[in-house]
């Protein structure tokens, strides 16, 4: 007697990796935001969230970070 039944995928990461997400409507955030309501430096991959960092603790060079917070706000 065989057993046909498909093997189960373990969900071990929360989905993320096993779901598409939906193709955004606009346009595709890559590079390094300022996110205005939580204070912090976010960087986007391809539209996702990839990493994040607070603004005030930030070591990075002040120039660039006036610049990001100025022109790149979100």
């Amino acid at each position: 007697m065989k057993d046909e039944r498909k093997p189960e995928q373990l969900d071990l990461f929360g989905g993320a990796d096993l779901d598409n997400p939906p193709a955004p409507a606009g346009e595709v955030l890559n590079g390094v935001y300022y996110e205005r309501e939580t204070g912090l430096f976010v960087s986007f991959v391809l539209g996702r969230r990839h990493y994040e960092w607070p603004a005030k603790g930030c070591t990075f060079d002040k120039e660039w970070r006036e610049k990001t917070m100025r022109e790149r706000a979100i």
